[in-house]
């Protein structure tokens, strides 16, 4: 075996969560090194949707116009489509991805990013790039054989597929974000509940000209219900949009019990023209694969000086879109902790908290995306059902919908309901942004949660309350008008505070942290000409809250206090892990 190779963090794969991670790291000045098995990033679209919480990490990662430059924006995504192809009859849209007019409201109050489309073999390279750019260490057909890991560190077998030789690498902690089947997550022990494929499915890559069936109704997503379709986990034919309107991805299902079929070009094209429903238009298959659709969760994200994210530890369907934005958030909750525990600032105890605060969203997110499958039968029942139908029994069905009868108008009115109710798959903005956070990193503060007058999963729901993401507020400072999220960030603590919080100032800088001040009031560095964030704040113009480099509220207090002092150094004991 050669020398030992040492790093200061060890990610293994370089998918969402192990390039953001790495992205996360570099950008903070902690030494990391990514392998990856494969000779290259990915080359197919596989993830896309990038929600708002998202596209907030890279924006203060430092890469979200990149991300806005190469993605489909928001007004092209929202025209989510059920048809009988793609040139067949249309049986209802949903508005999604924040494009119905209330709920566009909604996300431009919630923050100051959009949601956008960028497929994962073109988000991968702007990752990866800004990662390596900034110090990380890539290493390609590397493929990561097995771990010991002791009191100091932990030390990487690795095996080199251009030379056929293993070596080792010497880290003093590692990240596993190697994809649905994590050996590092086996190798670790991690507890797993739910169950692995629970369906099958093929996706199939391909390139046609569809303006003509698409460009009026623009959409990342057209629902194809046809014979068949129901087979698999997705619960129709899928055709989705990778580049308006010429580069495509289709999910088919299949009967998992009975394994994948053999993806030749005819059956792909076959697939591809039976969704489509016109074969005079040129069609260009570019790959297919079958994969499984699975329900598994990691009960526990870390073993000892092993931590896993992303696909490692929430294995679930594409559905609402959030495996790659979940797996973006678990590495960037990491990051700042593995670095101020590499510098000593916190004790490992910070750690536990990752594990603490994540693995209830994946949970979540698991149950919710496979939820939305569920919740697709609603519109085959509206017709009839699919099976046992014939297909002349499902296109009379569908048909009669269209009868002037009592029997039509019940069907009419059960379709619209049933379509309308994938809301909850399509427009899931309180899923996307409500994450609240429990552990030993945040500080209660005594008060009761705020509740949801509405629906928490499709509603965001803003507050202050220590666990909760930073309000989004316009402020200002000078001529620049600015999110309350753009002054916390960057790797630190941040302090929010008004007119009259001296002593909060005064106690941040007495910290042997480095912790920003943000001070907002008439003649501040930061004023609120618009009066938002006295409005979402929860805290008097005295109070003050303690703001964790991942944007989320840590520590609150809502008015002065003449032992600001001690209340703060006791709020950054319990969460550096020194309490």
């Amino acid at each position: 075996m050669h020398t030992v190779v040492e790093t200061d963090v060890l990610i293994v794969g370089s998918g969402p969560a192990g390039a953001s991670a790495a992205l996360a790291l570099s950008t903070y000045g902690v030494r990391n090194m990514v392998v990856t098995r494969y000779a290259h990033l990915a080359d197919t679209p596989r993830a896309h949707i990038t929600n708002q919480r998202t596209m907030e990490v890279l924006r203060d990662l430092g890469v979200e116009q990149d991300v806005i430059d190469r993605a489909t924006p928001q007004h092209l995504m929202g025209n989510t489509t059920f048809c009988t192809s793609l040139a067949g009859e249309e049986l209802g849209r949903v508005r999604s991805w924040g494009n119905d007019p209330l709920v566009q409201a909604a996300h431009e109050l919630a923050s100051p990013t959009r949601m956008c489309d960028l497929p994962q073999h073109l988000m991968e390279p702007v990752l990866v790039n800004a990662a390596v750019a900034r110090g990380t260490d890539l290493r390609f057909s590397t493929v990561y054989k097995s771990f010991v890991q002791d009191e100091d560190g932990v030390t990487v077998t690795v095996e080199d597929r251009l030379r056929g030789d293993e070596y080792a690498i010497r880290a003093k902690y590692l990240i596993g974000a190697d994809g649905g089947r994590s050996k590092v997550a086996e190798d670790a022990g991690l507890p797993m509940g739910g169950q692995m494929g629970v369906a099958g499915s093929i996706n199939i890559v391909f390139e046609a000209d569809l303006s003509k069936y698409t460009a009026h109704r623009p959409s990342t997503l057209y629902w194809v219900l046809a014979p068949g379709a129901t087979v698999g986990g997705i619960g129709a034919g899928l055709v989705r949009c990778v580049r308006p309107w010429n580069e495509w991805l289709i999910v088919w299902g299949y009967d998992v019990t009975a394994g994948a079929p053999d993806l030749t070009e005819e059956y792909a094209l076959a697939v591809v023209r039976r969704l489509i429903g016109d074969d005079e238009i040129p069609v260009s298959v570019t790959s297919s694969s079958a994969w499984t659709v699975n329900e598994m969760y990691a009960e526990s994200y870390a073993s000892g000086r092993v931590l896993c994210a992303g696909d490692a530890v929430h294995r679930h369907p594409p559905s609402n879109g959030l495996g790659s934005n979940t797996s973006v958030q678990d590495a960037y909750n990491l990051a700042w902790k593995l670095k101020l525990v590499l510098d000593g600032v916190a004790t490992p105890r910070l750690l536990d908290t990752y594990d603490a605060e994540r693995a209830p969203i994946g949970k979540q997110i698991v149950t919710r995306a496979n939820q939305s499958i569920a919740e697709t039968a609603p519109v085959f029942e509206a017709l009839g059902g699919f099976s046992p139908q014939t297909p002349e029994q499902m296109w009379a069905n569908i048909a009669a919908r269209k009868d002037a009868t009592e029997d039509g108008r019940k069907q009419r009115a059960a379709l619209r309901e049933a379509i309308a109710f994938k809301v909850y798959e399509f427009n899931a903005h309180g899923v996307d942004l409500n994450h609240r956070y429990v552990s030993d990193a945040i500080v209660p503060d005594g008060s009761p949660d705020p509740g949801y007058p509405r629906d928490p999963e499709l509603y965001h729901q803003p507050t202050s309350r220590p666990g909760s993401k930073l309000p989004h507020a316009w402020i200002t400072s000078g001529t620049r008008t600015l999110s309350t999220l753009d002054t916390v960030g960057r790797g630190r603590f941040t302090l929010l505070t008004g007119i009259g919080g001296d002593a909060w100032v005064r106690a941040a800088a007495a910290q042997p942290l480095d912790i920003a001040t943000v001070v907002v009031g008439p003649g501040q560095e930061y004023e609120d000409p618009y009066g938002d964030w006295a409005n979402v704040s929860e805290i008097s113009d005295a109070g003050a809250l303690l703001v964790r480099p991942d944007g989320y509220v840590a520590f609150r207090r809502s008015d002065a206090a003449e032992d600001a002092v001690r209340l703060l150094t006791d709020a950054l004991r319990r969460i550096l892990g020194h309490d």
